[in-house]
């Protein structure tokens, strides 16, 4: 998930991707998910805003939900548009400039569907992804993109033809077939095409690459491609805010299905991150809860209450506390 360069404030915010999914599998889970802390810390906060959307958005709730939070919004205050929040040139010092973010991957190819898996599936290190990006990077540069190696799993990618292109992250994508996520270039056909191109490029000069034959041989799955995420640029010179702690347990287990896992993370999220936020509420600091599945994220806060929200809390104490999971059954 795109996550700022910037130092994170004590955890006065929390802000939890994948707290549910969409999956039957994790449907089933939920009604056995222990959550202590984090129903008595339910029980302490009111709701004050819902971002509802669909499964199939290219920008997932938490990444919807995280721009918010650091005010990465366009001038006139809204949000950017859907597959259009512009991580890569927010974390760079020429904002205004189109940029994106190539991830090296391997597309899947089955009976009736093409999946795919990104860079950090797939055990990728700097040995073998360094050499495919010197090979990619002259090609880029004949488009008009300059290419930047960041990391074996993360390139970074500038230039015009970026603008406009509305992309899914990998958040949305990892693990699923690519059908529904290809890349949306209404804005900018001629950037659209000449991507489509570089990708197929790409295709042809990784498999002929002798870092391919390298990772059969480690019985590894090759690198056939690359994914372009958040790209875009931002529209205004803009200080962003100092971005909420954000635990990265549940994704990794959620984008492989792995729900064994991902309950284990979810006790774990509970008993730290959780627990630190319950005990700031008691102590009467003012914080903010935020919970993201996979077409909904929902924000929490305890800020001061009116007589609506008192009587609220009323019923809540007359009715009892729901457990948790009944509120990430909404996500």
């Amino acid at each position: 998930m795109p996550a700022p360069h910037m130092a994170s404030e004590p955890a006065t915010h929390l802000l939890v991707p994948f707290a549910s999914a969409s999956d039957p599998a994790c449907r089933a889970a939920l009604p056995n998910l222990q959550l202590p802390h984090l129903t008595a810390l339910l029980a302490e906060l009111q709701p004050v805003h819902t971002d509802s959307g669909t499964d199939h958005s290219l920008s997932a709730p938490h990444e919807r939900a995280l721009a918010q939070a650091i005010g990465l919004v366009r001038a006139d205050g809204s949000a950017y548009p859907d597959g259009l929040l512009p991580w890569a040139a927010a974390q760079s010092d020429a904002p205004a400039l189109p940029q994106a973010w190539f991830t090296p991957c391997h597309f899947q190819v089955g009976m009736e569907q093409v999946t795919l898996l990104p860079g950090d599936q797939l055990g990728l290190t700097d040995e073998h992804a360094r050499p495919l990006f010197d090979a990619l990077a002259p090609y880029c540069t004949e488009d008009g993109i300059s290419l930047r190696y960041e990391s074996a799993t993360r390139w970074h990618a500038s230039g015009e033809v970026l603008r406009g292109i509305a992309c899914a992250s990998l958040d949305r994508v990892g693990g699923r077939s690519v059908e529904a996520w290809m890349t949306d270039s209404a804005a900018n056909p001629a950037g659209g095409q000449l991507l489509k191109r570089l990708q197929s490029e790409a295709q042809m000069l990784f498999y002929t690459h002798p870092v391919h034959d390298a990772r059969e041989a480690l019985r590894l799955h090759p690198v056939n491609g690359f994914w372009l995420s958040g790209a875009g640029a931002l529209d205004h010179t803009t200080a962003l805010h100092p971005a909420p702690t954000v635990p990265d347990g549940l994704r990794s287990a959620a984008l492989q299905a792995d729900w064994g896992r991902w309950k284990e993370a979810w006790t774990t999220i509970d008993q730290r991150d959780v627990r630190d936020l319950l005990a700031r509420v008691r102590r009467g600091e003012a914080v903010t809860l935020t919970l993201c599945g996979e077409r909904v994220a929902q924000r929490f806060t305890n800020a001061p209450r009116g007589a609506v929200a008192r009587a609220g809390r009323l019923i809540k104490n007359l009715l009892g506390t729901a457990p948790a999971s009944k509120i990430l059954e909404t996500l």
